[in-house]
């Protein structure tokens, strides 16, 4: 068994965007309540429907989204941000031609809670293997490169969660997480974390280390098997299996 604590708690309203660090939030049948619940969808012909993502287009990363740091169930749609930083309600009209102008491509707005692209799940990511994998790169690694939702300090080795199987579990604040179900356990990564949480710069040599060194992971996939909320500070046992 590992102990630590919940070090940053990030929240990603619409897919792809930036997001927000917050104080708590509600964990339960959703995965992070509000996270991922909105998503662009691309508007032109050939791709018509479907989800857009940093791989489609980068310039996503200069948008961010919020409902607020004291938010812990969010009640209403979020608010986005444009790089020149100006706010936009979700609901607002306009916001699809600004994002359009921005992105340079016709886009839709999808409202769905819960629709994370691996379901309702929470990605759990650890201080250990984020200095270790700085170290092995030799230069610092951004965390938010990685999207997770729970970032957690604790007594595990560097890496450990990459052999977390099935029945792990991991216990934090009054919310209880497991891997279970599809797609939970290690997390495989795609070529999003290779570009800088601003959208800016792409450093493949990153996906590259991971695929070499990690078999292409970082992080862990969890779902919820105990709602509550997790607060930052919040005491967390690991029971790896």
């Amino acid at each position: 068994m590992f102990e630590g604590s919940v070090a940053v708690l990030h929240r990603w309203p619409v897919k792809s965007l930036r997001g927000e660090e917050v104080r708590a939030a509600r964990f339960d049948e959703r995965g992070m309540a509000g996270d991922r619940a909105h998503a662009l969808v691309d508007g032109r012909e050939k791709r018509r429907g479907k989800v857009l993502t940093v791989r489609q287009n980068p310039a996503m990363l200069t948008w961010g989204a919020e409902y607020g740091a004291d938010v812990i169930d969010p009640p209403k749609p979020p608010v986005l941000r444009a790089p020149e930083g100006r706010s936009w309600s979700w609901e607002e009209p306009g916001l699809a031609e600004a994002l359009a102008a921005s992105f340079g491509m016709t886009v839709d707005l999808r409202a769905a809670d819960g629709q994370q692209d691996r379901g309702p799940t929470v990605l759990v990511t650890f201080e250990a293997s984020l200095t270790a994998l700085a170290a092995e790169l030799g230069r610092p690694v951004e965390l938010h490169r990685f999207r997770p939702n729970i970032h957690l300090i604790a007594d595990a080795p560097a890496f450990a969660e990459e052999d977390w199987a099935a029945g792990s579990t991991l216990d934090v604040g009054g919310v209880s997480l497991e891997v279970t179900g599809e797609h939970a356990g290690p997390c495989i990564r795609c070529a999003v974390p290779s570009w800088d949480p601003s959208g800016q710069r792409r450093w493949p040599e990153l996906q590259t280390h991971l695929i070499d060194r990690h078999a292409n992971k970082f992080g862990v996939i969890m779902r919820v098997t105990r709602a509550g909320v997790v607060t930052v500070g919040d005491t967390a046992w690991a029971r790896p299996t």
